[in-house]
């Protein structure tokens, strides 16, 4: 009878210890999954189900940004807003008072067949001055900062080699002190900042002069200044 006892009791114990082992292979298996799982998601193409991609950047006026824009084949659309603060649905007025931490910048949609992230990037460093820390030619404060808002993983793996690339040959001396970030979530602004530059054309263009935004892109990229 002891042997028996024994027997089972020995039984018993490598069951739970096959039992112990299989649970912690599986758990391993589920949590290495969820964990790639997290990775794709995170590094997919920031795209809609019409197969057009999402940009943000915060290139100081968010007028001459959309206008900057606009003008690249395989932009569809550019719409001014706010990113990178913590108020929810902020106003133009709060914005620009500085304490809501949001920029304003410009949501892109493009035709990743027709023009790639990287080749946006490399238009938008041409379109600003990246050597000012919060402010952008006339306009002062955190909301005209620049940056570059990142959809996704990719986008900033894109935005990050880019920006350390231009620190190697761009043609001033002064380091490049534009934000690469994640993003965060966009609030469009308001209906008469759309394409303020369409419907306003000859203040834009008083704005845009007396701001001395394009003297200044000439005196810092040169040839390479994307003509307005």
């Amino acid at each position: 009878m002891l042997s028996i006892l024994v027997s089972l009791k020995v039984a018993g114990r490598a069951f739970a210890g096959i039992a112990l082992a299989l649970l912690v292979s599986a758990s391993f298996a589920f949590g290495s999954q969820a964990e790639q799982s997290a990775l794709t998601t995170d590094a997919a193409p920031a795209t809609n189900p019409n197969g057009l991609a999402t940009a943000v950047f915060a290139g100081g006026c968010f007028w001459c940004v959309e206008s900057d824009f606009d003008k690249v084949p395989g932009v569809i659309s550019t719409t001014s807003g706010y990113t990178g603060g913590t108020t929810t649905n902020p106003t133009y007025e709060q914005v620009g008072r500085g304490n809501t931490g949001h920029a304003e910048s410009v949501e892109i949609q493009f035709d990743p067949s027709r023009v790639s992230y990287k080749q946006l990037v490399e238009h938008f460093w041409r379109t600003i001055d990246p050597t000012t820390k919060d402010r952008e030619f006339c306009d002062v404060g955190t909301p005209y900062r620049t940056a570059i808002f990142a959809q996704n993983a990719e986008q900033l793996k894109i935005a990050e080699a880019s920006k350390a690339a231009l620190e190697k040959s761009k043609p001033f001396s002064a380091p490049i002190v534009t934000e690469v970030v994640k993003g965060g979530v966009f609030y469009p602004a308001e209906d008469y900042h759309q394409n303020y530059y369409k419907k306003n054309p000859v203040r834009y263009k008083v704005y845009r002069y007396r701001c001395g935004r394009d003297a200044r892109l000439e005196q810092l990229w040169g040839d390479q200044a994307i003509a307005h």
